[in-house]
């Protein structure tokens, strides 16, 4: 009985001895396959590195790492109802702030996309981060900077007084105590509500305000310069005052915060002045007198 207890250990531990080398054996099978999966893995993780690299690079000149509204896309908000600076040809936005913002998109890598509002709802839209920037003949002010911050100006532009021609007011100080009608939310509405005794009429575009004065229902008219001469080449019985109310000068308005987008911008409208892309930009629209 003890022999055949014997025999039958002896028995288990060859079946066991040979499962063992059998394990022993597909382990080392396994463990080549698992070296060469390894080594397999790390080649192609080598490689999606290097992608991954270019990749990255690529992405990064394409707006990656920065606070952008929609991957892959410049989203500019404005109005278009301020000529030259942006304006409509049938279906197209058009004007000096659409080149640019095309221009600043093209050199990152970007899509432009137009988002057209009224003029005061541009700085919500960018500070909630709905649209990436503001350009629309926007100058940086105390109370504007409260909500975004800004680039570096690209543009210098003049606020000047439009009014009948036969009107009594010849000097901008004569907009005391007047009517004066203004594009809402515009910097010509901040100016117009510093003067003294003066009754501001607010207007969601520019040429509203214009027509407002040809039918007397204001004295004057506060508005950028360039927008004003093409109004008045298109309105009989107004002028523009001589001297201008006031000098100013324009930049993107960028979400308070993404320090990234402004150094960006920056950078290229740096180099857009540096080149001579934004005096082409300029003339292309504005034409020397």
């Amino acid at each position: 009985m003890k022999k055949i207890l014997l025999g039958l250990l002896l028995g288990l531990s060859c079946l066991g001895a040979a499962a063992c080398s059998a394990s022993s054996g597909d382990a080392g099978t396994g463990g080549e396959s698992t070296a060469m999966a390894e080594s397999t893995a790390m080649a192609e993780s080598s490689t999606g590195t290097e992608s991954g690299a270019a990749a990255s690079m690529e992405s990064s000149q394409a707006g990656e790492g920065l606070m952008m509204s929609s991957p892959g896309k410049l989203v500019m908000a404005t109005n278009a109802e301020f000529p030259p600076y942006e304006y409509r040809e049938g279906s197209e936005i058009v004007g000096i702030d659409v080149d640019l913002a095309n221009e600043i998109a093209a050199r990152m890598g970007l899509e432009l996309v137009i988002e057209e509002m009224n003029f005061d709802s541009i700085i919500p839209h960018v500070s909630s981060g709905k649209s990436d920037v503001g350009i629309a003949g926007m100058t940086m002010t105390e109370d504007r900077l409260k909500n975004i911050d800004f680039s570096v100006p690209y543009t210098v532009a003049n606020q000047v007084v439009i009014v009948k021609e036969d009107s009594e007011i010849t000097h901008p100080d004569g907009l005391t105590g007047k009517i004066i009608g203004v594009q809402q939310g515009t910097v010509g509405d901040i100016f117009a509500s510093d003067i003294e005794g003066a009754s501001v009429e607010r207007y969601l575009k520019g040429f509203e305000a214009v027509l407002a004065l040809t039918q007397g229902k204001v004295d004057a008219v506060i508005i950028d310069n360039e927008p004003a001469k093409v109004f008045v080449s298109e309105t009989t019985g107004i002028k523009i005052l001589e001297e201008a109310f006031a000098v100013e000068e324009y930049a993107i308005a960028i979400k308070k915060g993404n320090t990234a987008l402004v150094e960006e911008i920056n950078a290229i409208i740096t180099e857009l002045k540096a080149d001579g892309t934004m005096d082409a930009i300029v003339e292309k629209y504005i034409k020397a007198e």
